[in-house]
């Protein structure tokens, strides 16, 4: 069994956050130079939140963020560089913001480093060094980064191949609701591939993927699922049922 190599792109927005000041205000803190204002007005300019969406601007608030050391301002003006919003697209100068943002620990940092590394765009490709930035986000309970370092255990990527590191990898992801990872951990389960084999377990953990994907990834996991449960016994089928209903998923 091989899965996919390829790792998740770059993920745009810095971090999520929830707009509870008005614009006014997060105008009068910005031009105060608070640094948390400065960013957050520079999401609003991004999004389009409050006022007409223009990257000149979130990238403006945001380098005035970036430049006090703010990690997440950091880790946006790299996305915005690596996507060319509002600027020439300019992988190396996205690598060194998200270099920057990720030594100050940043997770979504650490994970898009790790992604250049791997796809050696801005940077030279470096699997090992790929895997170490992986290994900081996912420490920190990054799904994304859990579930592209299990994919290098896994296919023996910068780092010894150890089915049972990225079942485990995989599991931290899936547990908060990373679909990909709970497909992967259920086909794991299926084949018993660093973890035991398991109908009930796989049949649960790919029920719950195709629950939350859409399209193509939909269909793949129904189909994966469907094959699966012709398998089982009405028994065991109810029970993945179960465990699938009863299913929440963990705060990283």
């Amino acid at each position: 069994m091989s899965f996919r190599a390829i790792l998740p792109g770059l993920l745009l927005a810095a971090c999520s956050f929830s707009q509870t000041a008005s614009i006014g205000e997060l105008k009068q803190r910005a031009e105060k130079g608070e640094a948390s204002a400065e960013y957050e007005l520079g999401m609003s300019y991004n999004d389009g939140q409050g006022v007409p969406k223009d990257y000149g601007e979130a990238l403006r608030w945001f380098r005035k963020a970036a430049d006090q050391g703010y990690a997440d301002a950091q880790a946006a003006v790299g996305a915005i560089y690596n996507e060319g919003l509002g600027v020439p697209q300019d992988h190396a100068e996205a690598a060194r913001w998200f270099r920057m943002a990720a030594g100050r620990g940043s997770a979504i940092a650490q994970f898009n480093i790790g992604a250049m590394y791997f796809h050696g765009q801005g940077v030279p490709q470096d699997y090992a060094e790929a895997a170490q930035w992986f290994h900081k986000a996912a420490d920190q309970g990054y799904a994304a980064a859990q579930f592209a370092l299990g994919l290098m255990y896994h296919n023996s990527r910068g780092v010894p191949q150890d089915y049972a590191e990225a079942a485990h990898l995989f599991r931290n992801a899936a547990d908060q609701g990373h679909a990909d990872a709970q497909f992967t951990l259920g086909v794991m389960y299926n084949v018993g591939q660093g973890v035991p084999q398991d109908y009930v377990m796989a049949h649960m953990w790919i029920n719950l993927a195709a629950s939350s994907a859409t399209g193509d990834d939909q269909k793949n996991y129904s189909r994966e699922r469907d094959t699966i449960a012709a398998r089982m016994t009405p028994q065991q089928i109810a029970e993945a049922q179960r465990l699938a209903r009863e299913w929440k998923p963990k705060p990283h």
